[in-house]
């Protein structure tokens, strides 16, 4: 199943709290799940935070799709939200592409490298991504993400892929001025709109090998990258096992993988996005995010 967050005002610049739950059953339309999931005890809010696996919601949420009764609306008349809108945790992994570390000019790390985002870096598909004030080097980042549907800690390598729900498209957006300069990357890997993904959330069967998925970044209708999942030098097991060491890994978490090489900063010259530029992260089965982008949003 393919899972969508949105919510009808389409022509509002005001996010609402609250949002409806669907099931994208094409290109261009959505089934409304909210009515059949309620019944189950499960508020929207709840289902797209993916609540613990053991509460099976996407089997009758699937027949429900299939059954035909469910509202459908054209995916036209809807705003697409980000599909997990406030995950608990947006966690990052750096330099988890061989070639990708060899053209950042730094050493092939020995164990995952890790860092976070700030959930109000979230963005809709869609939604603009804003070149923050002060930074001359906005970049790019085609990534896998990873979404969590089971709690747990200290999770062996053999059972980490139970606690996985799904995945989706991960846009990467980094201020390079702010995130080397700083010393450190929160800054620069966390202002506003600096986490798109989407459009949806594939449920786990609906990607028969995460670990062989070809990956692209495309700007302006050029590709940027082109890789394939197969290159991760830590697979999804071992940095679910990892991170799960030190840090509770819950339902409705985020793990950004990494990316590949032909990233802008790398580039001779270097290439940085710019107001009016669009961004596509293409992942196969994953469909496209779509993001323009916009100076000071």
């Amino acid at each position: 199943m393919k899972l969508v967050a949105f919510n009808n005002l389409s022509n509002s610049s005001v996010r609402p709290i609250h949002f409806r739950v669907g099931a994208l059953i094409d290109d261009d339309n959505v089934a409304d799940l909210t009515p059949s999931i309620l019944p189950l005890g499960l508020t929207p809010i709840e289902l797209l935070r993916c609540y613990d696996l053991s509460t099976d919601f996407t089997t009758p949420a699937s027949e429900a799709v299939f059954s035909g009764n469910l509202p459908v609306l054209s995916k036209n008349d809807v705003k697409l939200e980000a599909p997990i809108p406030r995950p608990g945790k947006i966690i990052c992994i750096g330099l988890n592409y061989r070639n990708h570390a060899i053209e950042s000019g730094m050493e092939i790390p020995k164990s995952p490298i890790i860092f976070s985002k700030f959930v109000t870096s979230v963005a809709a598909p869609n939604e603009p991504i804003g070149i923050p004030t002060g930074s001359e080097q906005t970049d790019y980042e085609a990534e896998l993400a990873v979404v969590i549907g089971r709690r747990g800690k200290n999770i062996p390598v053999a059972e980490a892929m139970k606690h996985v729900f799904g995945y989706t498209n991960f846009n990467d957006i980094s201020a390079r001025d702010f995130q080397f300069t700083d010393g450190q990357w929160q800054r620069g890997k966390s202002c506003d709109t600096f986490a798109p993904f989407g459009e949806f959330v594939a449920t786990k069967d609906e990607i028969v090998d995460p670990h062989n998925l070809r990956i692209q970044f495309r700007l302006n209708g050029k590709t940027m990258q082109d890789s394939t999942t197969a290159e991760l030098i830590f697979r999804i097991p071992e940095l679910i096992e990892f991170l799960s060491r030190s840090i509770t890994l819950e339902p409705g978490d985020i793990i950004a993988t990494g990316t590949p090489p032909g990233v802008g900063f790398a580039r001779k010259p270097p290439v940085f996005l710019q107001d009016g530029d669009l961004c596509e992260v293409e992942i196969e089965g994953l469909g496209v995010l779509s993001n323009p982008v916009k100076q000071n949003v």
